[in-house]
Parts: structure tokens; C-alpha cells; sequence
């Protein structure tokens, strides 16, 4: 058995490290660099009920210590998804996590009913995406719709929902409580920061959406601080995301209560560092003689799990 190994909602986990949505394509793309069975999970390109083009003009532009994307979740659809893309990516033996996003709390519970198949490990529900105009936006910053969108979820399907919240909130405490009174099986968090560049050659936003998500190490102080605060107000399990870059930070996350990590915007400059990432974290494992994950977890928060009212 190997050190990294955990289980998470209920699903045999070979680590704690999984890769975010939207950073690792379909995991298929990184399969010359990874040992994707080597994953806790690969959270795939977000999937929309119809065919999605995206934003226009240029979407992306780096920013110091990350970048801020404005994509507005280009996907070919759920049809498309489960017709083509599954099919292909099964063999990989990993654990996918498909990630959704609809208008309506009835379009979330809709995605998740077409995607209670085989080959699906569970459904990460995007509430919280900055840079669609339409959606995502409403559900992630108000914890009523948030809730709404859990239940529906729930409704349609016997797989492990995840509920991604949005850093852009007054209180993501409150975010948080509300989606695991919902019945949400875990919380996934933090998703990007809402933020924009200016050219001041041509005078006008860079992004063509104006505004995009912000991410990468320099995000990494806020989410670290939310995944601690969470920790402490729920009981569900939390995967933390945020700037995570190397087995250090990673641990970090853990330490601060969430029970399993993602890497974002660090698979683009280096297609292999979550399996260094792993390599790093078993190697600390030994050196403090720790024989599971779970003795990391919220060790570094006193008030790990003390708010919890579940």
C-alpha cells in the first residue's frame, strides 16, 4: 500500500492530488508526462448541457506570479462528451471528476443525471466561474441558489457531488455551511479571483471579457486562508485548490484541513509537477514517519471541524 493512498467520498484514491478543472484537458493530454492512474482524480474541462464557443477576443494573459483566463467554458457539450470523449479516456484508469455549470438549478440537476454513467467518479458542480456572463456568477455568491443547485444535483444521481465555491464573496463561511446543509458530499475550493489587466498602450482591458479569473501562486495565500476557515466551520471534506505548486504547498492545504489537494495553473509550466508534487509529499511522509494522509489533515488548524453542526 502505498503512503499517499486515501479514500475520498467513498472513491479509492492512489493520492490526494488531483489536477483542476480546466488546467488538465481531459487528462488524456498529459498522458505522456503522467501517471494518471497515479491521481486522486482529474477534474476535466468543464461541460456545459449545449456546445459552448466561449469568449471572445484574447482570453488569456499573464499576470505576476499567475494569470487571469477568461475562456468562458469552451466545451463541445455533454452529448459530445459522453458519446466521444468518455469512451476514449476510460482506458486511462483514473478517477474522472467531470465539472458542470447551467443557467438554472433544473440544468445542474439535468447535466448530473446524464452523467450518473460508468466511468464517472463523481460531479463537481461550478457555481462560481468569473468570467461567464450568465450563471455561475449568481449561484456562487448567493448561498440560497448555491444550495439549490446541491439539492437538484442530488436529486439526479447516486454519485459524489462536489460543490466549487467562489473566493468572490463577503463570507465564504456562510457559502460553505449552506451547500453541506444541502447535502453536498464535499467542497471544493477556492475557485479564481475575480480580476482584470489594462493595456496602457492601446488603453483598454486586455481580456476581451474585460474580466477574468485569477490564479496561480499568487493566489495561493487567500485560498490557503478559506480552506482554513472552512475546516473549521464543516464536516464534509474539502479539496483545496489555489496556487499550489509543489509538495510544499500541497501539504500546506492538507495541514490546513482540506483532505485532499488540486494543482491548477501549475500544470502549464510544468506538465509532470503533480507527480513531483506526490514524490514530495511521500518523501516528507517518511522523513516525520507518518503512515496515512489523514494524520496530516487539519493538523495545523486547532479548530479543525469544531463549527461543524453535521
Amino acid at each position: 500500500m502505498s503512503l499517499l493512498e486515501t479514500n475520498l467520498f467513498g472513491i479509492p484514491m492512489e493520492s490526494p492530488i488531483l489536477t483542476a478543472s480546466g488546467t488538465f484537458g481531459y487528462g488524456e493530454e498529459f498522458s505522456d508526462f503522467v501517471e494518471l492512474s497515479r491521481l486522486g482524480g482529474v477534474m476535466v474541462k468543464g461541460t456545459t448541457r449545449q456546445p459552448r464557443r466561449g469568449n471572445d477576443g484574447i482570453r488569456i494573459t499573464e499576470t505576476p506570479m499567475g494569470m487571469l483566463n477568461a475562456i468562458g467554458l469552451e466545451n463541445p457539450g455533454v452529448d459530445h462528451f459522453l458519446s466521444n470523449i468518455l469512451p476514449r479516456i476510460k482506458p486511462y484508469a483514473m478517477n474522472v471528476i467531470v465539472n458542470i455549470s447551467g443557467s438554472t438549478a433544473e440544468e445542474y440537476g439535468e447535466l448530473t443525471g446524464m452523467l450518473d454513467v460508468d466511468g464517472v467518479a463523481a460531479i463537481e458542480l461550478n457555481v462560481s466561474c468569473p468570467n461567464v456572463k450568465e450563471g455561475g456568477i449568481v449561484f456562487g455568491t448567493d448561498p440560497r441558489a448555491a444550495a439549490s443547485v446541491v439539492r437538484e444535483a442530488k436529486a439526479h444521481t447516486k454519485k459524489p457531488v462536489i460543490l466549487k465555491l467562489s473566493p468572490n464573496v463577503t463570507d465564504i463561511v456562510t457559502m460553505a455551511k449552506a451547500v453541506e446543509d444541502a447535502g453536498t458530499d464535499g467542497i471544493s475550493l477556492i475557485n479564481t479571483l475575480l480580476g482584470m489587466e489594462i493595456d496602457i498602450e492601446r488603453c483598454c482591458p486586455v481580456l476581451g471579457n474585460i474580466t477574468g479569473g485569477l490564479s496561480g501562486p499568487a493566489v495561493k495565500p487567500v485560498a490557503l486562508r478559506m480552506v482554513y476557515e472552512v475546516a473549521k466551520a464543516v464536516k464534509v471534506p474539502l479539496i483545496g485548490m489555489g496556487g499550489i505548486a509543489s509538495a510544499r504547498d500541497a501539504i500546506a492545504f492538507i495541514l490546513a484541513g482540506a483532505s485532499a489537494v488540486a494543482v491548477g495553473t501549475a500544470n502549464f509550466t510544468d506538465p509532470m509537477v503533480t507527480m513531483k508534487i506526490c514524490d514530495g509529499m511521500e518523501t516528507y511522509m517518511k522523513e516525520h514517519q507518518l503512515s496515512s494522509v489523514s494524520e496530516l489533515v487539519g493538523k495545523a488548524n486547532p479548530d479543525f471541524r469544531k463549527g461543524a453542526t453535521k
